[in-house]
Order: C-alpha cells, then structure tokens, then sequence
C-alpha cells in the first residue's frame, strides 16, 4: 500500500494524481448537495425505521430531507430488478444481456429509466411522510420532481466519477454518504461517554468506556474486512492440457463468503419498508399500530422477520447469480471438471451443496453485521446517531478494497508499459 502511495508521487502518475483530484471534488458536491435542504420543509425528527439504510446511504441527507435525499437508492432498487429479470425471467432482458457491448448499454439505460422512475414514486411517498395532510397535491408532486431531480444528477455525477476519475462512481457516492456520518458518531459517542463536569474519576473511566468503544468499532472493521477477502477456491483441471507435475493444468474457481454481499440487506430492508410507507400515507392508526408493532425491527416479532428475510435473499440471490446448473454445463463444454467429481449432475449437485455451506456462513455473518446495530440501540444508552456495525461497514470496506485495487492495478500496468518500453 505505502508503495503504491509512493508512486503516485512519480511524474508519470500525474494524470491519476488528477483522476484522484476529479473523484474527491465530484464527493465534495455530493457531500455539500446532503445539506441543501428541500425548499419549505424541515428535518425529519420520527424514528426512520428501516429507512435508516436509506439515510446512513445517502450521509444523512434523508434525516435532513436535503435535495439528495433518495441518493442512488432508486437506481440501486433498479439494478436488482433488472438483474432478476435478465435471469430467463423476461425472453427480452435476457437477449440484451447476451448481445455484447449494445445490448448491455440498451441494459443500463432501461435501467436508469426505471430508476428514475422509482425516485418519482419514493419522493411521492416521502412527501407525505415528511408534510403528512398539512400539504396540497402541487407540494407533494413538487417535492417528488426535487427528489427526482437530486437522483438524476448523482446519476450523472456518478457517470462522470468512473469516467473521468478513480473508481465507479456509484458505489464511491454511496461509500462517502456513509464516511460522512463517521466523524459526528465519534463525537456524540465521546461526548455522551465523557462528562467534563464530573470527578476526575468519573472523566477517566468515560475516556476508557470510550477508547474501548472505538477498538470494538475498529475490531469490527477488521472482521468485516476478513470476511470480504475470504473465498473457497474449487480447483477445476481441464483434459485438453498436459498434465505437469507443478499441476499447471488446474484452476480455480473462487466463491467468495459473502457472494451476496449487501444486496439480501437491501432487499429485506425495501420489502419490510413498504408498509412503512404505506402507513404514512394512508394515516390509518389500526394499520400504523400494526406495523409499529409487528414490522419494526424494534420489535421481536419484526426482528425474526428480518433475519429470515436475509438469509432467503442471500440463498436466492446467490444461486440465481452462479447457477450451479448453467456452470456445470458450461464447464463440460469446455472439457473441464472438479477432480474427484464426474461431470454433468454431480458436479451440479457439488456446487450446490458448497454454495449452500458457503451461502449460510455468508448470510450468518451478514445477519449479525445487520443485527448489530439495532442490538447495539436496545442494550446502550448512548444516542440514536451512535451504532456499532451495520452493512453501511460492508459498503464502505469493499468499495474502499476494489478502488484500491484499482488503483494499484493501474498504477502496475504503467510501470509494466514503461519498463517493457525501455527493453524494446
């Protein structure tokens, strides 16, 4: 890491060096942009509930009801269901999906349409959530357009991130939103845990309480960082190569812990989000009262509910995404094979059976990630804004790995190009 820092400093890295300038100041605006409050409304003081991801995405700019609001969350949303319906689900999506470059570009703008669309109806929804039946239907569909509008230019500013910068520029937006909220959460943890008009004592003991808060913290951080590197390799041997006693005929493939990564979180966050919104807008008390009561992760009941929700997202989602059938058969195609494993249904029924033992650790060490925080809220008395864990953690470390490796590849790539340049 402390190498690849070094070479940045080299002359010939001067247009990475201005990559990285380009990809800060496009953050900046988005950070600046979460303040910017929507015009004739006011910060939202009710408990978000499962919208919390929502906001902890977008840096707060929920909890402010700022111009950015929605962040990228409607493309999000988007993505996945364009991605299930690719899936054979839709005979269209899935031809566009197998046409190369076009069809994959026919893909992503069918995909920021319907985001677009999404941001519409979600500002619509959030416009009663925040006026409630004080406003008119030209305020409610003028704070939907603001809304809309604030999504469309993260969109455009993201676009411009990847191009013209370091990084994609989507999952960047979404890792500063949740950067930004860290240094006000060590503030309030510090100044909820140290009290300056007490005994010099009591001072102490809360510089300790708070000193072992921000190791669990960093612990956490490292744990998540173990589970986003850890993957089971499959060795695979191909028959149409020589065999060597250095097994140079084998390879792997690997599976990564989390395949799903923060995906079975949003899911199950979104679904049990909707009567949320629904109750917001209908102002039913029954109804509300219902869901307070059974789909709040406050609530036992709610908390179950959202356990089981992630684990059937993660299974669902992996193996829709690897499909043990299509890879198998694909292998045998190519003369290749699991050594050990006959090919066709066994070597199907193999990977599903790694995928199921891989799946429930992934989605195990996903649930406590997710539970963390709202266990962290019932057992501590420290403010609402200061939690332990969460998948905002999973975000953050993952994006910050692949822009690293990013990075570092381009960085090798040039000196590989120079040195080759220098021989030859």
């Amino acid at each position: 890491m402390f190498k690849t820092l070094s070479q940045l400093k080299e002359k010939s890295n001067k247009d990475i060096r201005l990559r990285i300038a380009f990809t800060l100041f496009g953050l900046a605006i988005f950070i600046l942009g979460t303040s910017i409050r929507v015009p004739g409304t006011s910060n939202l003081t009710s408990d978000l509930g499962f919208l919390e991801l929502v906001n902890t995405m977008g840096g707060g700019a929920l909890k402010n009801f700022s111009i950015f609001a929605l962040g990228v969350t409607p493309y999000i949303t988007a993505s996945i269901i364009m991605q299930l319906l690719q899936m054979d689900i839709v005979p269209y999506f899935s031809e566009l999906s197998k046409q190369g470059p076009t069809g994959r570009q026919k893909l992503t703008q069918i995909t920021r349409y319907m985001g677009i669309i999404f941001a519409f109806i979600e500002g619509y929804a959030f416009s009663f959530a925040f006026l409630g039946k004080t406003g008119n239907p030209s305020q409610y569909i003028y704070i939907a357009i603001v809304l809309t509008a604030g999504t469309s230019f993260l969109l455009w500013l993201a676009d411009q991130i990847t191009q013209k910068g370091i990084g994609n520029g989507l999952s960047l937006i979404i890792m500063a939103g949740i950067l930004s909220t860290l240094p006000q959460m060590f503030i309030d943890a510090f100044n909820s845990l140290v009290s300056f008009d007490a005994t010099i004592q009591l001072i102490s003991f809360g510089i300790v309480k708070f000193i072992i808060f921000v190791i669990i913290y960093f612990a956490i951080v490292i744990g998540v960082v173990f589970i986003e590197q850890s993957e089971r390799r499959i060795p695979i041997a191909y028959a149409n190569k020589s065999t060597s006693a250095f097994g140079n005929n084998q390879s792997f493939m690997p599976i990564k812990i989390n395949s799903s990564n923060v995906i079975p979180v949003i899911f199950a966050s979104s679904l049990l989000s909707i009567p949320t919104l629904i109750a917001q807008v209908i102002n039913n008390e029954s109804f509300s009262l219902f869901v307070s009561k059974y789909l709040t992760y406050t609530t036992p009941v709610g908390f179950v509910l959202y356990v089981i929700l992630i684990f059937a997202f993660a299974y669902f989602y992996v193996f829709i995404e690897l499909k043990p059938e299509e890879f198998s058969k694909n292998l045998q195609d190519n003369g290749g094979y699991i050594p050990g494993i006959r090919p066709g249904k066994d070597t199907q029924n193999y990977l599903s059976m790694i995928l199921m033992r891989i799946t429930t650790i992934g989605a195990a060490s996903l649930t406590v990630l997710a539970a963390l925080p709202i266990i962290f809220s019932k057992i501590s008395s420290l403010p609402t804004s200061v939690s332990i864990g969460g998948t905002g953690l999973l975000i953050v470390v993952g994006v910050a790995l692949e822009t690293y490796r990013q990075l570092e590849g381009s960085i090798l790539s040039r000196e590989y190009r120079t040195t080759y340049s220098r021989r030859y």
